[in-house]
C-alpha cells in the first residue's frame, strides 16, 4: 500500500514526513513579494537572482521561495487552491510585538480572528494571498483535540474577530495571555470578517 513500508520486524507502518519543509509562491511582483515576506516573517535571503528567491527565518535552508517564471498569468479572484500559510509564535507577546513593529512599517491586518484553537492575524501579501500570524491558546495538543470535539467549536468553527489594538493595550496593561485569549462563543462570528476571510 502507498505510504507504508515493512518495519525491520516485517510489520507494515505509515511513514509521515519529518517536518513541512517549505513553499514556493509564483509571482509576477517579484520584488515586492521578496520584500514583503522578508518583512512579515523577519526572514533573510539566502539566495537571490533575477526570478528566484531562497529564504528563511530559521536554521532551516529556505522555508519560502518567491518564483517569477516567464509568462505567469494572474491569479482570478476567488480561484480554487491554495487559501493560506500560517505562521505560529512562541507567545502573545511576540505575536503582539509583530503586529506592533508591521503596523509601523505600514502593514495591517486584514481580519484578526480568535479560533478558539488560536489567536490569528491575516495579513495580505502584494498578490493578494494570506498569511496567518497566530498563537496557540493551549499549552498541550490534547487540549487542542478536546476543543475541536466542543460544542463551543461546533456552534461556530470559525472564530469571533478581535481589536488588534486593544489587544495591544491590554497586553502591556498587564492583563493575563489567558484572559486576552479566551474564547467567547457567545459573540458568535462576524459576517463581514468571515466575507473578508474568504477574499
Amino acid at each position: 500500500m502507498a505510504g507504508e513500508s515493512k518495519s525491520t520486524n516485517g510489520d507494515e507502518r505509515r511513514i509521515s514526513p519529518a517536518k513541512f519543509a517549505h513553499a514556493v509562491l509564483r509571482t509576477t511582483r517579484f520584488k515586492e513579494m521578496t520584500d514583503w515576506y522578508c518583512l512579515v516573517l523577519g526572514a533573510k535571503v539566502v539566495y537571490q537572482n533575477d526570478f528566484l528567491a531562497f529564504m528563511t527565518y530559521d536554521d532551516e535552508h529556505h522555508r519560502i521561495a518567491i518564483a517569477a517564471f516567464p509568462g505567469l498569468n494572474e491569479r482570478p479572484p476567488r480561484a480554487a487552491g491554495l487559501d493560506h500559510l500560517a505562521y505560529t509564535y512562541a507567545s502573545l507577546g511576540d505575536l503582539i510585538a509583530t503586529y506592533e513593529r508591521l503596523k509601523a512599517a505600514g502593514v495591517t491586518p486584514a481580519v484578526t480572528i480568535n479560533h478558539g484553537i488560536t489567536t490569528s492575524m491575516y495579513y495580505r501579501d502584494p498578490d493578494g494571498g494570506k498569511v496567518e500570524l497566530q498563537i496557540d491558546n493551549f499549552a498541550s495538543m490534547e487540549r487542542m483535540r478536546d476543543f475541536f470535539r466542543s460544542t463551543d467549536f461546533a456552534n461556530n468553527p470559525i472564530g469571533v474577530d478581535f481589536d488588534p489594538d486593544d489587544l495591544a493595550r491590554r497586553y502591556h496593561a498587564g492583563e493575563p495571555d489567558a484572559e486576552l485569549t479566551k474564547y467567547d462563543a457567545a459573540k458568535g462570528f462576524n459576517r463581514a470578517s468571515l466575507a473578508r476571510l474568504g477574499e
